[in-house]
């Protein structure tokens, strides 16, 4: 009998890798005669670049970044050859996760996408021709504006101040400054969240609450994207009309939504995920499917 294991990550406990190799374990204790297959799956959220490497190889190059606050944290840009160039593979939460902040720590008021800003252009330096970002699990609500200032796009107040990172800072821009340096490659939001950045669906409506937002930060924050998004569409060349509207604008906090402005698109983290570790055909094959998302509690 042919068995596919394929789980994506038990949050807080294991990793999709490890999910996989352990109910491949014992299976294989009581079925040592079993074919077991392994297919570790990520969607775009922590474990991404994990999962990726596992499946396809690659280089995997160290960076130095910070977390939501600003700390330092390690980080790692994936670089896989394919048939069109180089493909960079970075994955948001290792720089913006929730993970990375102690429950008193959050406040997506306060937290900054800088990090992820840091592993682009980690990624954009080793020549790569597409960057692939995995987006999910994040701390933040700044709907990119970290992200883009470490790509070298300030955003401004009135007086022509650079704001401060956070969410609520956003409720004062008035301009942008700079341009970014991305050399001309194409960028890749891996996700399966498809909310639009604001509204009663947008990005802190609907997760802000579990990254530390009360009601009243919730308004403030949906404000203050609105009014960064109206921005966006203004100031940065190619950005698409009626970004804050857009499918998956509201993904990671708003980091999807600062994507498609750069000229980026959104593509599903499961089905991209899947595609590379050839799922499909190790359906097709198996007797027996085991998979598994969540944690033990």
């Amino acid at each position: 009998m042919r068995v596919l294991i394929c789980p994506d990550k038990f949050a807080g406990t294991l990793s999709a890798p490890q999910v996989a190799a352990a109910i491949a374990e014992g299976w294989r204790d009581r079925a040592p005669g079993d074919e077991v297959v392994l297919r570790p799956l990520a969607d775009g959220g922590p474990g991404f670049i994990e999962v990726v490497a596992a499946a396809v190889g690659g280089r995997r190059l160290p960076v130095r970044t910070v977390d939501p606050l600003g700390r330092p944290v390690s980080g790692e840009v994936l670089v896989v050859e394919d048939a069109v160039g180089p493909t960079a593979y970075v994955e948001s939460a290792q720089a913006c996760g929730l993970h990375l902040l102690a429950a008193h720590e959050r406040d997506p008021k306060a937290t900054t996408s800088y990090g992820l800003g840091l592993l682009i252009a980690a990624a954009v330096e080793t020549g790569a021709r597409r960057v692939v970002i995995g987006l999910g699990g994040s701390a933040t609500n700044d709907a990119g504006a970290g992200m883009l200032a470490a790509l070298g796009v300030a955003t401004l107040d009135e007086a022509g101040y650079a704001l401060p990172y956070g969410g609520a800072a956003l409720v004062a821009a008035a301009a942008l400054d700079g341009v970014p340096r991305l050399r001309g490659v194409e960028l890749v939001a891996a996700t399966d969240v498809d909310n639009p950045l604001t509204g009663p669906q947008g990005a802190a409506s609907v997760y802000g609450p579990q990254k530390g937002a009360t009601q009243r930060d919730v308004l403030l924050l949906d404000a203050a994207v609105a009014r960064f998004a109206a921005v966006l569409e203004r100031d940065l060349p190619g950005c698409p009309p009626g970004l804050a509207g857009l499918p998956g604008a509201g993904a990671a906090g708003g980091i999807g939504g600062a994507i498609l402005a750069l000229g980026g698109r959104c593509e599903s983290g499961i089905a991209l995920v899947s595609r590379l570790i050839g799922l499909d055909a190790a359906l097709d094959a198996a007797d027996v499917v085991i998979t598994g998302e969540g944690s033990f509690d």
